[in-house]
């Protein structure tokens, strides 16, 4: 379908642009010869009116993506939901949502101010439209750090795509994940350790890793500093309990992976 496969083509263009360890990771795999495949796009949001996984979601869903399965990650104060593609080929959409209700109220006043900010939320622009409210402060970014990482990423960053992953099933030269994995650390970048480099197992019929988040500069109302962005996943699915692929979500896996984009002392830079 052309008009899915632009939206995708437009929506790696701006994920690889902030993200620039995919694009090397990419072309070093294709450089050996691999055909690329992706398995699952994910985006960010808040759970609220105007911008909830629903809202996100419509775009997808006119070009023929069926809401498949829901997740729920109660320590982030996380709700998530994954679209089915339409035909074989394409890739799974994979959409989570900070829990407002579940912070503070000081937390959820100051969202609640940003988002008010927010023009109607309409087309596949507002996928990668970044921030839709005025730039958060420095100050204003570690106060939501302190209680939620996902919140701060939101307020910094904004509406883009959060990840991109290699379905490593397509991958022809690589024996499992974890020398795809070596592969990935030989080029200089450093994995996600939570829960181990390898979260999940064929128990559960799905393996995943990924990528530590490219830190990138960012402009704040008061400074630029750098801090996490996103990253680049890897996901190797195998036959269910029916014997076809696996094509869900471990909640336990996902919630490791979500940690991806952790603050690593980030320092202001300007």
């Amino acid at each position: 379908m052309k008009e899915l496969k632009n939206l995708f083509d437009r929506l790696w263009e701006d994920y690889s642009a902030m993200n620039r360890q995919a694009g090397v990771i990419r072309r070093a795999l294709e450089a050996r010869g691999e055909h690329v495949v992706n398995d699952h796009v994910a985006f960010r949001t808040f759970d609220a009116p105007g911008c909830g996984i629903e809202v996100l979601a419509g775009p997808f869903e006119k070009l023929g993506y069926r809401a498949a399965e829901d997740y729920r990650f109660k320590e982030k104060k996380l709700k998530a939901r994954y679209y089915a593609p339409p035909e074989a080929g394409l890739p799974k959409v994979f959409i989570s949502a900070l829990e407002l209700r579940e912070l503070t109220p000081a937390a959820q006043d100051f969202l609640g101010e940003l988002l008010s900010q927010m023009p109607k939320f309409s087309g596949t622009d507002n996928l990668i439209s970044g921030p839709l409210w005025k730039p958060v402060s420095w100050p204003q970014y570690q106060a939501l750090l302190r209680e939620s990482e996902y919140a701060a990423w939101m307020a910094a960053l904004g509406f883009r795509v959060n990840h991109f992953t290699v379905f490593f099933n397509a991958l022809k030269t690589f024996s499992d994940l974890a020398a795809l994995n070596a592969f990935i650390k030989g080029l200089g970048f450093p994995l996600n350790e939570r829960g181990g480099e390898i979260k999940g197992s064929s128990a559960v019929f799905l393996e995943q890793s990924s990528t530590m988040a490219q830190p990138v500069e960012t402009l704040f109302s008061d400074r630029t500093a750098v801090i996490p962005a996103c990253y680049y996943e890897f996901a190797r699915r195998y036959p269910g309990k029916d014997g076809n692929l696996f094509e869900g979500f471990i909640p336990d896996s996902a919630d490791k992976i979500f940690e991806s984009t952790d603050f690593r002392a980030p320092k202001p830079s300007s």
